[in-house]
């Protein structure tokens, strides 16, 4: 009977921890079991340990072939495979992070952002300031950037009133799964906070629409609470309101 060698059972068993780390990391920021640098940390070392796991293996599986081990073969295999559970879940997101610059405000006019109203409180204690490049540089440098990299983002001008563009604002951000904080007619304001699925991130979004003629312009901000870079959810999420908000308009 064929003896599972102990370095089959090292490969096997770490490639299992990484998978639990890549779990086990950002369930435990969502829940508040750990802070946000353990937790990234713990990706990081998931991703490393799921590479190095891979690669041994395949060294591995042919030395076990060579010799006739085929039930280690087989378990080296079935470590090869839970190690590229990391490496296909972080790759995109290093991908996306390198193509994007290390921003987290995104706004639809850089020259007058739209500002939060009943949010602002709620993000007193966030990492992030709600301060136009405060954090991220200055305000130019912050929109120079912005532009480079999302040219696409801009204001939208439409036929509806203020007030009809208020209230389908509201419908759509609801629609995209977005929590709306505050609706106010009289401003012309709307805010909102996306929650991401995987770390339960918090992001925050104003829609500021103002008269222009007989329609609206509809100007858009989303900021994130946490995090230098958003790997482009920030840009993402505006232009998808933005595509929205043009269907629900007809």
């Amino acid at each position: 009977m064929e003896q599972t060698r102990w370095w089959t059972w090292l490969l096997l068993v770490s490639a299992a921890v990484a998978v639990i780390l890549l779990l086990a990391a950002p369930l435990g920021y969502k829940y508040g079991l750990a802070s946000l640098r353990p937790s990234l940390m713990s990706l990081v070392v998931a991703l490393l340990t799921a590479v190095l796991v891979f690669l041994a293996s395949l060294v591995m599986v042919f030395i076990a072939q060579k010799y006739g081990l085929s039930a280690n073969r087989n378990l080296l295999l079935i470590a090869m495979g839970l190690s590229l559970i990391p490496m296909v879940v972080m790759g995109p997101q290093i991908q996306a992070a390198r193509s994007v610059p290390a921003i987290h405000d995104i706004t639809t006019d850089t020259d007058n952002p739209p500002t939060f109203d009943e949010i602002a409180p709620i993000r007193e204690y966030a990492p992030n300031s709600l301060e136009y490049g405060d954090d991220q540089g200055s305000p130019e440098e912050l929109a120079r950037k912005q532009k480079e990299a999302y040219p696409e983002i801009r204001s939208l001008k439409t036929s509806l009133s203020v007030g009809e563009a208020t209230e389908k604002t509201q419908l759509v951000l609801e629609s995209q799964g977005l929590d709306v904080i505050n609706v106010d007619q009289s401003k012309g304001i709307v805010e909102a906070t996306a929650t991401t699925k995987w770390f339960g991130f918090k992001d925050d979004m104003v829609v500021r629409i103002t008269p222009d003629g007989s329609g609206s312009v509809v100007d858009v901000r989303s900021v994130s609470r946490v995090g230098q870079s958003d790997i482009g959810a920030n840009a993402a999420r505006i232009k998808r309101f933005l595509e929205g908000f043009r269907e629900a308009s007809g």
